[in-house]
């Protein structure tokens, strides 16, 4: 084989086009940060693997939160032959191809420019294409049946589309796709949750002596009202062995969890004395509030009496049966996925594909790159899957596509990251669309070759990746789609460009089509251990998922877009959460 001549256009960016340095800047961030989506969340986001199809989705495999959408309209057509329009606003979402009515909202009276009170809550799901359709009506009569009012127009889009950009406004469509008059909708969207969490330092001083040979082995335990009216069990801290005066660790919890979100509720602090048994000696108990707790500081701590009713009763001379010790107390915002999102974090989208001669002939019905009757193959399909998701988080749907392991015109000589549309200086697409006519287009005018080589174009997209750290906020986050057919070549250098890429504001999707052995794929994917580079240095976060195309041949393609995005939304929240950035125009815990 020829020694490879690696063909360097140069490096792309957002217009105008420039030439970058090629060394990422590295962002220091520990390694041993726990799964930001999974503290302030009822639903959890998990960070499972998924190289097998999965069903329904269950338990914290997803990342759910609510979204609330408020909809007002202006200049509505006029339906009323005495008054003006009373409108209504109908939510309907798309399941299995059929537009299914979600909710609605009150009538406005006489108003042809409403802001209706009514609020839409729907649970958000990112790695689903939730398709919705806002459809206003002139309410004639009391009929809840929807073709006895007049029609005033509609509007359809994905979720994505709205909290990607946080406040739309639209024109109104009638049926024939022609505007209603000069009606327009806007649609605002807020995440509907309490993300801040309580971080508590404690100690104690003096607690009772329980144990007959030495002293006692105190741990904490944190209630709130049930709705029962019983208390509710909201956190233990670990046992301290052998001591009166313990120090607990330092440990967070949802304020939502701990007091419903309302700092004032009072909550209660237990101190037991523990026992390998489980008959834990009860020491005393108090009652607060949050709201309290915040009255510690580092150098003023908060002392709080722990009292024994019991011995309270019983004895004249009783004081407490020792001091709780609030060290220090912080309220602080543990930002999700959607706060990202919808603080005008953009997705920047690329896809790597591998053209290979292990491929084979395009033009042959064996070949993976075969364009069958139905315009489709495995690699279009992984770019539908993954690219009709990501496509609504990026405001221009610009997206470069790259290829590598073939020789291209006119040298013939063999380039690992070309731009597809064979224009080096602008290698964007426009939209999934744009990207699958590329792909067709220059199937014919390239000749499959090898080795396949990832490091390329990872390396490619992670120099853009750290371009976007010098802005210092939470604005942009790059992730790369790879489709491949086969085992990788550089493995080395692969490992080593993930492990830097692993600083970066940058994911990587790999999909492996065909039947080949993706088992060195499965290592990239740090799930199960920690990757390391060539050189001994660790990843400071997974930032690879991995998913083998033939397990999800027979299922729907959102099944594979779910498996395939599944883990993005933590890795996002991670890195910026390591990187202390917040989202764009946040606000104070």
């Amino acid at each position: 084989m020829e020694d490879e001549a690696r063909w360097l256009g140069p490096a792309w960016s957002r217009r105008p086009w420039q030439w970058l340095s090629s060394a990422p800047r590295g962002c220091g961030a520990p390694s041993s940060e726990l799964c930001p989506c999974a503290v302030p969340r009822v639903l959890r986001c998990g960070s499972m693997a998924y190289t097998a199809p999965a069903a329904a989705p269950v338990g914290s495999q997803y990342c759910v939160c609510r979204v609330e959408l408020s909809v007002c309209a202006q200049s509505l057509l006029d339906r009323d032959v005495t008054s003006k329009s009373d409108p209504f606003c109908v939510l309907f979402m798309e399941v299995s191809g059929k537009w299914v009515e979600l909710d609605r909202t009150e009538t406005a009276v006489n108003n042809l420019n409403p802001a209706f009170a009514k609020k839409f809550i729907i649970d958000y799901h990112f790695e689903e294409v939730q398709k919705l359709k806002f459809a206003l009506f002139d309410q004639d009569k009391s009929s809840t049946q929807l073709y006895e009012h007049d029609f005033l127009g509609e509007f359809s889009c994905t979720l994505g589309t709205i909290v990607s950009s946080k406040k739309i406004t639209r024109t109104l469509l009638l049926g024939n796709g022609k505007p209603a008059g000069k009606g327009m909708i806007t649609i605002a969207a807020q995440e509907l949750s309490d993300n801040r969490v309580i971080t508590l330092s404690m100690a104690g001083r003096k607690l009772d002596k329980k144990d007959l040979f030495g002293k006692s082995d105190p741990f904490l335990e944190f209630y709130k009202p049930g709705d029962d009216g019983k208390w509710m069990l909201v956190h233990r801290t670990e046992v301290i062995k052998y001591t009166l005066d313990p120090v607990w660790k330092p440990f967070t919890v949802p304020l939502v969890s701990l007091c419903d979100g309302d700092m004032e509720k009072l909550i209660k602090v237990v101190c037991y004395d523990y026992d390998s048994d489980g008959g834990h000696d009860f020491i005393g108990e108090f009652q607060t509030s949050v709201a309290r707790l915040c009255e510690a500081q580092d150098a003023s701590p908060l002392e709080l009496e722990c009292i024994n009713p019991k011995k309270q009763k019983k004895k004249k001379n009783y004081k407490n049966s020792g001091i709780i010790i609030v060290k220090s107390c912080k309220i602080t915002r543990d930002f999700s996925f959607l706060d990202y999102i919808l603080g005008g974090c953009q997705l920047m989208f690329t896809v790597g594909i591998d053209f290979t001669a292990s491929n084979g002939n395009p033009q042959e019905p064996s070949s993976l790159h075969y364009i069958n009757p139905l315009g489709t193959n495995e690699y279009l399909s992984a770019i539908w899957a993954v690219g009709q998701i990501i496509q609504d988080y990026d405001s221009d749907k610009m997206f470069p596509a790259l290829g590598f392991g073939a020789q291209l015109p006119p040298d013939w000589k063999v380039s690992h990251e070309f731009a597809i549309n064979f224009n080096p200086r602008n290698p964007f697409c426009s939209g999934v669309e744009g990207i699958v006519q590329a792909y067709s287009a220059c199937l014919p005018h390239i000749r499959f070759y090898g080795p396949t080589n990832f490091s390329p174009i990872i390396n490619h997209v992670a120099r853009f990746a750290a371009q976007a750290t010098q802005q210092e906020t939470a604005s942009q986050y790059f992730i790369l789609l790879i489709i491949t057919d086969g085992v990788i070549s550089d493995m080395d250098e692969t490992r080593h460009a993930v492990v830097q890429a692993s600083k970066l504001p940058m994911s990587i999707i790999i999909v492996g089509v065909g039947n080949a052995d993706f088992a060195a794929m499965e290592f990239l994917d740090g799930d199960s251990r920690v990757l390391h580079s060539y050189t001994g240095e660790e990843a400071v976060r997974d930032i690879v998922q991995f998913v083998p195309f033939r397990n999800f041949r027979n299922v729907p393609k959102e099944t594979l877009a779910k498996a395939v995005l599944a883990e993005l939304p933590q890795q996002v929240v991670q890195y910026f959460k390591h990187q202390n950035l917040p989202p764009i125009n946040s606000e104070p815990a």
